[in-house]
């Protein structure tokens, strides 16, 4: 009898056991949501063709309840590679996590097409272009040969070499704590805020800026201080 009573225990165990383990994993299903749903936005302002992974969701714990997600990428944290996001409910419940992501961006960037003297003006014949995940490239690569064209290089470059922002005598079309426009929509419309700058960005660059909401989102540097969030 002992050993009976002691096999359906054991039974239970499980069961409860793998019912916690099951409820976890749907509590998780919300919030990988939110995440996808706010990476499907944010990504629109990169420079190129982006993918992304969502890393491991630990919901076991959290508060059950949540009505409402809100998905936010902090100031300071990388646009791509290897970053993550803050996710927070804002209704039903009170719990804040931080959840890693990878971002892919691919892009065509700018390499020296022959050797570059100190101070030359770039023209089209000196700059090629190669393609890549922006996060396995430098900080400050270029990635539009109008960002090039018309500017003095500030050092020598041998050929085939990466080319920065940082590299060439480039004027700032934002400044970090600038006011900025903040212009984002798609086919047929346009939809213009106002945002602060979060870093430095030259035109064509990709700039993080903090709208009036507290979200912060990734545009590229255009002139005149408009960043364009989405394509």
């Amino acid at each position: 009898m002992h050993s009976t009573h002691f096999r359906v225990f054991a039974a239970l165990v499980a069961l409860l056991v793998l019912g916690s383990s099951l409820a976890r994993a749907a509590d998780a299903e919300p919030i990988k949501q939110a995440i996808a749903d706010f990476m499907l936005i944010q990504n629109k302002g990169l420079p190129g063709p982006a993918k992304y992974s969502i890393g491991a969701i630990n919901a076991g714990g959290l508060a059950a309840g949540c009505r409402r997600i809100d998905v936010k990428m902090n100031a300071g944290a990388p646009p791509w590679g290897r970053t993550h996001v803050n996710v927070r409910c804002v209704e039903g419940a009170a719990w804040n996590l931080f959840v890693p992501v990878q971002i892919h961006v691919t892009v065509d960037y700018l390499v020296s097409a022959r050797p570059l003297r100190a101070g030359q003006l770039i023209v089209e014949a000196d700059i090629a272009r190669r393609s890549g995940d922006l996060a396995e490239l430098p900080s400050g690569v270029l990635t539009d040969p109008a960002q090039a064209l018309g500017h003095a290089t500030r050092v020598s470059l041998p050929a085939d070499r990466i080319v920065r922002a940082d590299m060439l005598s480039l004027p700032a079309a934002v400044k970090q704590g600038q006011s900025v426009k903040v212009l984002s929509g798609g086919a047929g419309f346009k939809v213009a805020s106002e945002g602060r700058a979060l870093n430095n960005a030259t035109v064509g660059q990709v700039v993080q800026v903090r709208v009036g909401s507290g979200q912060v989102v990734s545009g590229i540097a255009r002139s005149d201080g408009v960043v364009e969030v989405a394509h």
